[in-house]
């Protein structure tokens, strides 16, 4: 239905009548608005690795699966199997509109070792203080990336405090990191074992 959609969309915001200026870009977030919409029939329906799976498919984001080397791209061929089956072990939000009203899809999720949020425009410091307070990430998370993610501050950064598993943490192209020393000084008290890679500026 993605590509129905496309086709509808398309003449909306193509230059044969000029739409109201932010017309356009009002629409896209009303619509990624509407994918980030937690759908929890869904998920009692059909197991929260699918659920999150579908989630994380329709705002642009790649999942990979437990036991799989393939990242899984393409909505339509999610892979259908007996219920609980594929397990995320990956996500890849590089590009997507993932943002805070869907993050209830993550919280049943139970063997995701790997995130990587990267020109994510809506990832803000309220969703990396959610990634952190999700208690099965608190358990399995191991290795997080954060890359030009214009919105992210200090504040969120210092938030993952709580991710107790995480042993390697990568921070790139973060405008919004002002106290840098500060900052990884806090996260080095609180998680000794991490490993921290830093592209800032």
């Amino acid at each position: 239905n993605m590509m129905l959609l496309g086709k509808l969309v398309q003449p909306v915001c193509s230059l044969g009548k000029l739409p109201p200026p932010g017309a356009c870009r009002h629409f896209w977030g009303w619509l990624n608005a509407v994918f980030n919409k937690v759908d929890y029939e869904r998920i009692q329906a059909v197991g929260p690795d699918r659920a999150a799976s579908e989630w994380l498919l329709r705002c642009g984001a790649l999942v990979r699966y437990q036991g799989y080397q393939k990242w899984q791209q393409d909505y339509n061929g999610l892979p259908t199997g007996p219920l609980g089956k594929y397990k995320i072990e990956a996500i890849n939000a590089t590009d997507s509109c993932i943002m805070y009203r869907g993050f209830d899809y993550l919280d049943g999720l139970e063997h995701v070792t790997e995130i990587k949020l990267q020109k994510c425009i809506y990832i803000q410091d309220e969703c990396l203080q959610r990634l952190s307070e999700t208690k099965n990430l608190q358990k399995s998370l191991l290795q997080l990336k954060i890359i030009s993610c214009g919105n992210v501050t200090d504040k969120g950064i210092i938030a993952l405090h709580k991710l107790t598993n995480l042993e390697y943490l990568y921070l790139s192209d973060l405008p919004g990191i002002r106290e840098k020393e500060t900052t990884v000084h806090i996260l080095q008290q609180a998680l000794p074992n991490l490993e921290l890679e830093l592209d800032l500026e």
